[in-house]
């Protein structure tokens, strides 16, 4: 199967940038979320984006208005009967997707591939809640889609080899490299990533260094174009802790206990930089 319409359930930071990229390629998209107000704020971000683009002479207009014409916003699960491949790119959030995935499973045909944006969640115990299994994937886009190259393609112990096939065959489509993970908590990025960063919050704990040498040490001593924990506030703080909850839960190893310093700044509202403070400070 070759895919050309695409639904993209969600219209935050990760939804509005994977349907960015889908009608950039020239797929049609229908991007929902909850209410007119996220579904427009969706749009706009879309944008802003694609002139920025456009500034840096990376797009040109006619590409940024024939990506925006590709886009319909909305609100109503019955404008993904007929596409293809739905993705959902809510929150992080085990009984939000399993809500949102079974609307989506009620509404669409057993034709069409439904993927989940999770980037910890199992694919195996999500695909299993859906009436026709074998089209079941994960795909992992990165933070901010229309910048990172990477997609990781989840396959659930269900998920049929057409199905891989096409999500591959799209995600090289739309300019995303792919590679293939098999189903486990946190797959592959985040299983070393988020470990790094917790551990990094431990360096902390213990007052070996201040936040400003922790991340320069990693920049310059490993060539990271990003601290930890400069990461950690961009990821937000509770996302990171989630995560490594979630690694604790499933693994039972004692290496994955998130760092109590992580678990008491969440505790704080100190999110990163989506509250104004995390580990840093930054103007709102």
């Amino acid at each position: 199967m070759k895919i050309q319409s695409v639904g993209v359930i969600g219209a935050g930071t990760m939804g509005n940038g994977i349907a960015q990229v889908c009608a950039v390629a020239g797929l049609d998209v229908v991007m929902i979320d909850i209410n007119d107000a996220a579904v427009e704020r969706g749009l706009s971000q879309i944008s802003k984006s694609l002139d920025r683009l456009v500034k840096k002479e990376t797009l040109t207009i006619e590409t940024k208005d024939a990506a925006l014409k590709r886009i319909k916003g909305s609100t109503s699960y019955a404008d993904l009967r007929g596409l293809q491949l739905v993705i959902e790119a809510a929150t992080e959030n085990q009984s939000v997707k399993e809500k949102i995935l079974k609307q989506v499973d009620e509404t669409v045909t057993k034709e069409t591939i439904i993927a989940t944006n999770t980037s910890s969640l199992s694919i195996t115990k999500l695909a299993a809640l859906d009436s026709t299994p074998s089209r079941f994937i994960g795909m992992h886009f990165f933070n901010p889609p229309p910048m990172m190259a990477l997609v990781e393609v989840i396959r659930g112990l269900q998920t049929a080899d057409e199905t891989h096939d096409a999500i591959i065959e799209m995600a090289k489509r739309i300019g995303k490299e792919p590679i293939t993970v098999k189903n486990s908590p946190g797959f592959v990025v985040n299983r070393i990533l988020l470990p790094m960063i917790n551990e990094a919050f431990f360096v902390l704990q213990e007052g070996l260094a201040s936040p400003e040498d922790i991340d320069a040490g990693m920049k310059l001593g490993c060539n990271q174009p990003i601290g930890p924990l400069a990461l950690a506030d961009l990821i937000g703080l509770d996302t990171c802790l989630a995560i490594m909850e979630v690694y604790f839960e499933n693994f039972s190893d004692s290496k994955y206990r998130p760092c109590p310093l992580l678990r008491e700044m969440v505790s704080a509202g100190y999110l990163g930089r989506k509250s104004g403070r995390g580990v840093y400070t930054y103007d709102h």
